[in-house]
């Protein structure tokens, strides 16, 4: 008499009606044990045993089994949805769910949170940067984690951050007390180079990351070992270390909550940083000049980017299409005598400028000469004459008042 797996009944059973009560005291919380019977034939029973110990949490889970009563289940109807080759493959098969065949229809309902007294008492608040809008810790905690093998080696970051008139160009690691900042460059620094106007554009953001490692290699001495790409191409260009000496610093992007779009700024001073000497993992994906469509980059378009060519252009056209436009939009332009065949020649210099001295300079010290608002105290002498004087003041009185009576 032939039979199948559909022919009988499973029967599932607890541990402790199998009579195992120290697997049942030890095992009643994290580990459970699920028992496959298969009655085979009338005079023979046979009993499959296996110990699900890997999955055992998450096939409990998934059956909300619990060990006090025995359960019993007529697969013949109950488990038409099992996938029994599924069942009774081996544990390590099994994963969560894949027993199981979804039913047609069946969706996730929506959980309305109750907001009352114990969810406001449970309600943990996030960290202050995020809740101001400051802080991407998805990203930070990926930026930040060093491997353990590492020791106490930092994780260097390169933060670029763009306000409305200028650029913040830093290299930083973290500790438990914050971030320290190893060095820093500004793109208002740039008017010592020549840059007067354009402080924000892309060109500038070149500038200043080239600045920024300039100065980093500077003040560690690699800056004669790690000269970069000195010519201006556009093209991908990575920093590789040189044999018998120290290692090129590497560094990962901060764009912190920039759009990290194809053209974006950021990737500008990226592109600076690298072309001075900074190994910084990166592709031209983002870069000005790359064709998501063909998947080519063109490293001219870049390059005029970098070189402000492409702000020249504009001047131009506007120059001939509209002149009182030209004159609104490039005021400051025409002030600082920046005329659009000149813009290219100013960024050559200024990039000249940097590599031979990228040092940055100190302001001198304001001596400031304190004020007293308030009324000083007097001396003990200023004391005693000011008391001499009333008397003397007094005496005088009654001389004159004797007089005049």
């Amino acid at each position: 008499m032939s039979t199948t797996t559909d022919q009988y009944p499973f029967f599932l059973f607890s541990p402790k009606l199998l009579n195992v009560p120290s697997l049942a005291s030890s095992l009643a919380i994290s580990l459970r044990m699920t028992f496959l019977i298969q009655i085979s034939q009338v005079s023979r029973l046979v009993i499959q045993l296996r110990l699900l110990f890997s999955v055992s949490r998450r096939l409990s889970a998934l059956l909300k089994l619990t060990l006090s009563p025995l359960i019993l289940l007529d697969l013949s109807a109950a488990f038409d949805t099992v996938n029994h080759q599924i069942l009774l493959s081996t544990p390590q098969s099994l994963t969560p769910g894949s027993w199981l065949r979804r039913q047609k229809g069946c969706k996730m309902g929506f959980v309305k949170v109750v907001k009352n007294k114990s969810y406001f008492k449970r309600y943990q608040v996030k960290f202050r940067r995020r809740r101001e809008g400051k802080t991407d810790y998805f990203a930070r905690k990926r930026l930040v984690i060093q491997d353990k093998n590492k020791y106490n080696t930092p994780k260097y970051r390169m933060i670029v951050r763009f306000s409305n008139r200028d650029i913040v160009c830093q290299i930083a690691y973290a500790k438990i007390e914050g971030d320290m900042i190893v060095c820093a460059a500004y793109s208002h620094e740039l008017p010592k180079y020549g840059i007067a106007v354009g402080l924000t554009n892309y060109a500038a953001a070149y500038c200043t990351g080239l600045l920024l490692a300039r100065r980093l290699l500077n003040k560690f001495g690699l800056d004669k070992v790690y000269e970069g790409q000195v010519e201006v191409t556009g093209d991908e260009f990575n920093v590789e270390s040189i044999d018998g000496q120290p290692g090129a610093f590497t560094c990962y992007l901060d764009a912190g909550l920039a759009r990290t779009s194809t053209g974006n700024k950021v990737f500008g001073a990226l592109k600076g940083a690298v072309d001075g000497g900074l190994s910084i993992p990166h592709s031209t994906k983002r870069f000005p000049g790359y064709d998501a469509e063909s998947k080519e980059f063109n490293a001219e378009v870049h390059r005029k980017h970098i070189m402000g060519v492409n702000v020249s252009e504009y001047m131009s056209y506007l120059m001939e299409e509209d002149e009182d436009a030209y004159k609104k939009q490039f005021s400051r332009f025409i002030k600082n005598g920046v005329a659009p065949d000149k813009v290219e020649e100013m960024y050559k210099k200024a990039h000249a400028g940097i590599r031979e001295n990228p040092v940055h300079e100190k302001k001198p010290k304001k001596e400031v000469k304190k004020k007293r608002w308030n009324r000083a105290k007097l001396s003990l002498a200023q004391r005693k004459d000011r008391v001499a004087q009333k008397k003397a003041s007094f005496l005088r009185a009654q001389e004159q008042e004797a007089a005049d009576s």
